[in-house]
C-alpha cells in the first residue's frame, strides 16, 4: 500500500505533459523533439503549423499561452490549491521541460516527489517515455513515486461521463435522429504496442518491451463511461475508435474515426456524439481533428458531429488528480469513500479488482 503524501515542504507532486509550442515558429524544433532529433520533411512541419494556426496559434506569443500549456497549468493550479503543497509541471518535449523544473525543485528542497503522467492510458510511448525522462533528469536526486495509468479511475469515469451526459442529452433535445456515441483515443504505431521479446525503437528512441496495455485501458475508460451512463445511452450505441494517426509509414492501430463515422452512416445513424477518452483537455488533436477535420468529414457524409466538452479544469478531474496525489494508484485507500465506493462497485467480480484494492 503506497504512503500518502503529507502537507511537507520537501515533497511535491509533479504533472507530466507531452508539451506545445507557444509559436509557429517554434514548430520545427518542437517536432525535432516529438521525433528524438530525427525531425519531419518541411512539408509536415507547414501541415502542423497550419493545423495550429487554425486553433489560434500565432507568430508570436499570446498572454494565455497555447491550450495544452494553459489549461495544464491551470490543472496544476487548482491542485495545488487542494493540496496544500507544491505541484509543478514537467514537459517532455517543450517548455518548461522536465529536466529544468526537476532542476527548480531541487533548488527549491524538495526529495520526494508524486509523478503524475497526464496520460491515463498506461503506453511504451507515452507513459514509458515520460518515465524514462523522469528517472534521467531526476538521476537519483529524488525519492519518486511514479504514478502511470489510471484510466480506470473512478472520478475520472465519473468527470468524462458528466460532459458526456450534457452533451448526449443536448443532442437528442434538438432532434430527433438516431444518435450514436463515439469515443476516441490517440492512435499509435501497431508496433509499439504488439509484443515483443527485444525493445521496440521509435523515433529513434528504444522503448522497453513486454506486454503493452494502452489499447485495453483506451477501451476500458471507453466501457466504463458507458456503464455509467447506462440509463441513458445503450450498449448498442457506443462505439469506439483510434484517432489522430501520424504521417510516419508503417500501420497505425484503429479503427480510424473516419472509417468510423462512415460505417456509422451506413447503419442508419444520423448524428454522432464524439468524445476524446485519451484526452484530459483542449489541444490540437481535439480542437483541429474532431473540430475542424472530423467535422468536415461528418458534413461530407451527411452526419451531424456532436464532441462532448474536454475536461479541462472540471472539479471531477481535480477530484482524481488529488485522488492520484494523495494516495497513487491504491483507489480503494481513498479518503473519498464515495470514489472508493463507486470503484468497487464497478468493478465487482472484475478480475482486476484484487490487484486494484491490495
Amino acid at each position: 500500500m503506497k504512503k500518502e503524501i503529507q502537507a511537507n515542504p520537501k515533497e511535491a507532486v509533479l504533472l507530466l505533459a507531452h508539451g506545445t509550442p507557444d509559436v509557429l515558429g517554434e514548430m520545427e524544433e518542437y517536432l525535432k523533439l516529438v521525433t528524438g532529433g530525427r525531425g519531419v520533411p518541411p512539408q509536415v512541419v507547414h501541415e502542423l503549423q497550419e493545423r495550429y494556426a487554425a486553433i489560434g496559434l500565432r507568430d508570436t506569443p499570446s498572454i494565455a499561452g497555447p491550450h495544452l500549456t494553459r489549461w495544464t497549468m491551470r490543472q496544476a493550479d487548482r491542485l495545488r490549491e487542494r493540496l496544500g503543497y507544491p505541484v509543478y509541471v514537467g514537459m517532455r518535449n517543450w517548455k518548461p521541460f522536465i529536466r529544468d523544473v526537476v532542476d527548480d525543485m531541487r533548488l527549491a528542497g524538495i526529495e520526494r516527489i508524486r509523478a503524475i503522467c497526464l496520460a491515463p492510458q498506461n503506453s511504451r510511448t507515452s507513459v514509458g517515455l515520460f518515465k524514462r525522462a523522469v528517472e534521467n533528469a531526476v538521476s537519483g536526486l529524488f525519492s519518486v513515486d511514479f504514478v502511470a495509468g489510471w484510466a480506470d479511475h473512478p472520478m475520472l469515469i465519473n468527470a468524462f461521463a458528466q460532459r458526456m451526459q450534457g452533451a448526449l442529452n443536448a443532442a437528442r433535445s434538438k432532434r430527433h435522429d438516431r444518435v450514436a456515441v463515439l469515443f476516441t483515443a490517440h492512435s499509435v504505431p501497431t508496433r509499439t504496442v504488439e509484443p515483443s521479446e527485444a525493445p521496440v525503437e521509435y523515433h529513434g528512441m528504444i522503448l522497453a518491451n513486454g506486454p503493452d496495455s494502452y489499447a485495453d485501458d483506451c477501451f476500458e475508460t471507453a466501457r466504463l463511461v458507458a456503464e455509467e451512463l447506462k440509463d441513458i445511452l445503450s450498449p448498442d450505441d457506443w462505439y469506439f475508435a483510434f484517432q489522430s494517426q501520424g504521417m510516419s509509414g508503417g500501420p497505425w492501430i484503429g479503427p480510424t474515426v473516419e472509417y468510423s463515422l462512415l460505417q456509422l452512416k451506413a447503419d442508419g445513424y444520423e448524428t454522432v456524439v464524439i468524445q476524446p477518452v485519451g484526452f484530459l483537455c483542449d489541444h490540437v488533436e481535439v480542437l483541429y481533428d474532431i473540430d475542424i477535420a472530423f467535422q468536415e468529414t461528418a458534413r461530407n457524409l451527411g452526419l451531424k458531429l456532436i464532441r462532448a466538452g474536454s475536461l479541462n479544469d472540471s472539479s471531477l478531474l481535480i477530484d482524481a488528480l488529488e485522488d492520484l496525489a494523495l494516495y497513487g494508484k491504491d483507489y480503494s485507500t481513498s479518503s473519498s469513500s464515495r470514489s472508493a465506493d463507486a470503484f468497487l462497485h464497478r468493478n465487482a467480480g472484475s478480475p482486476n479488482l484484487n490487484k486494484l484494492s491490495a
